[in-house]
């Protein structure tokens, strides 16, 4: 007998995408010199990048900035209008920025402080003695407007964490780094990729509202920059990780750990062996510890870096093409675009490797990894040894993608955008019958009846 849910007890609902990332920024407030904020305030470049990602979501206005000049100001401005996200840019030459911080963190104890800086030694050292308690986040300005995106969403992605991920199943990608420097340059990086790749999954919608709703089901991506906060992470939304990008040497019970990575790596796959997992580091000699565990090594140094991470959060999260490989030679079989191609294909796909995909949960991380919760959350409760054969597996996943698709036919008839070009049409009729002369009226009423 099948071990297998029933799909006629199962009520598919496809994910309430409207109901996703509901806490935004909206105004932002930055303290910085005219000079600081020139490269910011005048480059086009950054305001075009957040309108595009703002419209892409179906978001109708994208942060407003405001700039002033000093801690007087910046009161000033706390206190007649409400602002979500305050980014100072320091003078070195200037107030001591990280007690201006604190005293409007002492005020505004729930709004996040960001300090974004150009990056030197001085700098360095400057932070490294401060007190960065008020301080959310330090960001070095490396000259990619990029960053200040990132930086939004980075923020975003936090507060909205427990109720996407916990409630309705969004994924989330955890960077583990504790140097300013490295994550300021790798966290663009990361949402180029999730953003492009969720504008390309987005098409699979059945019309333009739900393919700008479904771009709010993206991954997350959170960042820890110490053991510990690496392992809340795991803690509180293990179940939601696509993938982790870690460093090897961070800070670990409050001293510089060399193996820190290691560590975190090995309990990670303890909880979930097939949880992806990419290890970096700046010595070319840590390999060696990735190979042992198994897991893929980026060299930090390496001028291939973001192509390098790409291609392997590509193959592993889940992203890109779905690439059916022999289990044996790892050679491709077929290849994978989207929901239709899978199930075409999924009866040609030979049983070994089908059994091998299914092991390391390749198939819920396709969906997952295009925001389809539903199939994704069920083919990942049923482990591979429950199917007595894997005609059984073929069939238990053609159903629910035939479930899946019928679920969401069903919500794109009742959609807003569905109702308005209902309507459209029926406007266009009832204007063309209006042209039309009264015998042609009178004969089409005749035919309707």
């Amino acid at each position: 007998m099948s071990r297998l849910p029933n799909l006629r007890e199962i009520v598919l609902r496809d994910t309430p995408f409207a109901r996703l990332m509901t806490k935004r920024i909206y105004n932002v407030l930055l303290i910085a010199t005219r000079y600081d904020a020139f490269t910011l305030e005048d480059d086009g470049r950054v305001d075009e990048l957040i309108f595009n990602e703002y419209t892409s979501l179906s978001l109708r206005y994208p942060p407003r900035f405001t700039r002033v000049t000093d801690e007087e100001a910046a009161l000033a401005e706390l206190e007649n209008h409400n602002y979500e996200l305050v980014i100072v840019m320091p003078n070195m030459a200037g107030r001591d920025i990280f007690a201006a911080a604190a005293s409007i963190k002492e005020r505004y104890p729930a709004l996040p402080i960001v300090v974004l800086t150009p990056f030197s030694r001085e700098v360095r050292e400057r932070i490294a003695k401060a007190d960065l308690t008020a301080i959310d986040y330090v960001f070095a300005w490396l000259g990619n407007p990029e960053l200040l995106l990132a930086i939004i969403k980075l923020i975003e992605d936090k507060w909205n964490a427990d109720d996407d991920l916990a409630e309705v199943g969004v994924q989330s990608i955890l960077l583990v780094e504790d140097s300013v420097r490295f994550y300021s340059s790798a966290l663009p990086h990361l949402y180029r990729i999730v953003l492009e790749q969720s504008r390309e999954f987005s098409k699979e919608a059945l019309n333009e509202h739900l393919k700008t709703l479904r771009m709010r089901g993206r991954p997350k991506i959170m960042l820890a920059r110490s053991y510990e906060e690496a392992m809340q992470v795991l803690d509180c939304y293990g179940d939601n990780l696509l993938g982790i990008v870690s460093d090897m040497s961070f800070m670990r019970n409050g001293e510089k750990d060399a193996l820190a990575g290691y560590a975190l790596a090995k309990m990670a796959k303890e909880r979930d062996a097939h949880l992806p997992f990419i290890l970096e580091s700046s010595e070319a000699g840590n390999a060696a510890y990735a190979e042992r565990l198994g897991v893929p090594f980026i060299h930090k140094n390496s001028k291939t870096y973001p192509q390098d991470l790409r291609q392997i959060i590509m193959d592993q999260f889940g992203f890109g093409d779905f690439i059916i490989r022999d289990p044996h030679t790892d050679k491709e079989i077929l290849r994978i675009t989207n929901l239709k191609d899978l199930q075409q294909n999924l009866y040609n796909i030979p049983d070994e490797a089908l059994r091998n995909h299914l092991s390391h949960n390749h198939f819920s991380r396709f969906f997952y990894s295009r925001a389809m919760f539903p199939p994704a959350e069920l083919l990942k409760r049923v482990d591979v040894s429950e199917y007595a054969e894997m005609d059984e597996a073929r069939r238990f996943i053609f159903d629910i993608i035939v479930e899946y698709r019928r679920i969401a036919s069903m919500l794109t008839a009742t959609s807003p955008a569905s109702a308005t070009a209902r309507s459209a049409a029926k406007g266009a009729a009832s204007r063309s019958w209006a042209r039309s002369s009264p015998d042609t009226r009178a004969s089409t009423t005749t035919a309707s009846a």
